[in-house]
């Protein structure tokens, strides 16, 4: 009988084939696979000792500049109106003209003396927190491609979001939410494939909360409430649903995309009653509520997603992701720069600040990586007079929390800020050093589809080793 026959569960092979098996190694994987075979979203043993326990990723949608940003080109300066000294990418998006300096000056901050511009006044005053990852280079200059690859690894095919890898490595901490939920994504580039949990079990999907279109406000998740029937009545009608698939189950045996069917009914059905426990921020004290801006019309918005990430994070959600992007301007300057990306940068700059310093007060931030970025940077050279146009080649992320070096800079890119030069972070390796940070082996989060094991990182990734404390 093969492996992959469906009559066979995995554990049940574990059994059969275990001779020579720590035994105590065996009863923990054993345990681990009862566990995901009753819930798919129970708690699951990291490959290793973990840093983090969660990931909050803060989506900058569009494509943020990173030498108007974080890191600052003296050379661009000079050289201002001038063409680029070396070749421009052999594939790019638009064409581009001649350097164009940043309308922003820099100045260091904190005891790391890290570089942030003007964009960013309050989030300078956490750069200690701040762990700059100055070289990460993707492959696709597409918005779509690049923002496949940037959520799952890959800008070609539909591949599991990196939310529902972790998901489906880790598990939730909180049986009555998911693992997974993202907070007003958006619905262009790439879409509900950013979020989903492809060939994984249905179970780790992300949770979508509103999208990009809808305010914060009232943002909820789709169909959480059932106006027509009462709980106790709901819990009948799952129960013999429930049963009707078991029989079908002990019938046919294995079926594990059955089985998370199952699951996740239960888990929708739990969701009533907590999901909107979470989104109730009304307790919140007045003074956490100005620290994420919400006393502000400019910062309310993005705000209340900073607040309602930590709270899901407190709450046990494995990874949180919240996107800025309000489908008319986004991060995508081809033209307006200055007047934008300052638009931009005052919606997200008090909340983002905000949020670091309420996870540190509250003990939060040593366990919860915090990743800032977008799905690629901007050209260095002008696409119109006041403009950038994309640039995968090299850009800027950040990390905070979670076992990384606060007030650390990591890898450069040129002189002019094009390419990734010193100490390059593909997407890749950037993937495998957040799994690295979770506790999770990136070359053994694998899972058998279509024939062959796949994996968020597909054939390539390094952790980088050189961020974590």
């Amino acid at each position: 009988m093969s492996i992959d026959s469906p009559s066979v569960s995995r554990r049940a092979l574990l059994k059969r084939t275990a001779v020579g098996f720590g035994s105590l190694a065996l009863a923990s994987i054993l345990a681990d696979e009862a566990a995901a075979a009753k819930n798919p979203l129970a708690p699951k043993s990291p490959h290793m000792a973990p840093r983090a326990k969660r990931v909050i990723f803060l989506l900058m949608s569009g494509g943020p500049s990173q030498v108007d940003t974080f890191d600052p080109k003296p050379l661009l300066t000079r050289d201002h109106g001038k063409p680029l000294p070396f070749a421009k990418p052999r594939v790019q998006f638009n064409a581009t003209k001649n350097l164009l300096k940043s309308p922003w000056k820099f100045r260091q901050y904190g005891e790391s003396g890290l570089w942030v511009s003007e964009l960013f006044p309050h989030l300078a005053e956490r750069v200690d927190d701040l762990c700059m990852v100055h070289s990460v280079h993707g492959t696709n200059p597409a918005h779509g491609g690049a923002m496949m690859k940037l959520h799952t690894g890959s800008d070609n095919f539909i591949r599991p979001s990196i939310g529902s890898w972790v998901s489906y490595g880790l598990g939730s901490e909180n049986a009555n939410l998911p693992a997974f939920v993202t907070i007003c994504p958006t619905l262009a580039f790439g879409g509900v494939n950013n979020w989903s949990s492809a060939f994984l079990p249905a179970a780790h999907n992300g949770t979508a909360i509103g999208d990009a279109s809808v305010p914060a406000d009232k943002a909820r998740v789709k169909f959480i409430q059932n106006s027509k029937l009462p709980p106790a009545i709901q819990r009948l009608q799952l129960d013999r649903l429930k049963a009707m698939n078991q029989q079908h189950l002990a019938r046919t045996g294995v079926d594990a995309s059955l089985e998370a069917r199952i699951e996740s009914f239960e888990l929708a059905f739990r969701m009533q009653t907590e999901m909107p426990k979470v989104e109730e921020i009304g307790g919140e004290s007045a003074a956490t509520l100005r620290m994420y801006g919400m006393d502000d019309p400019v910062t309310a918005n993005f705000g209340r997603m900073c607040l309602l990430a930590r709270r899901f994070a407190e709450a046990g959600v494995r990874f949180i992701q919240i996107t800025h992007n309000d489908d008319k301007v986004q991060w995508d300057q081809h033209a307006n720069l200055k007047r934008d990306h300052e638009k931009n940068a005052r919606e997200v700059d008090l909340p983002i600040a905000g949020l670091l310093r309420d996870l540190k007060q509250r003990g939060l931030l040593e366990d919860t990586l915090i990743w800032w970025g977008g799905e690629f940077g901007r050209t260095p050279t002008a696409e119109t007079a006041d403009g950038r146009d994309h640039n995968p080649e090299g850009f800027t992320m950040w990390l905070a929390g979670g076992g990384v070096k606060g007030g650390y800079r990591y890898g450069s890119t040129d002189d002019y800020g094009y390419y990734a030069a010193e100490d390059k972070v593909h997407i890749h390796d950037f993937h495998a050093t957040m799994l690295h940070a979770l506790g999770l082996d990136h070359e053994r989060l694998t899972y058998r589809h279509a024939g062959r094991e796949f994996r968020l990182t597909d054939i390539a990734g390094n952790v980088v080793d050189e961020l974590f404390a």
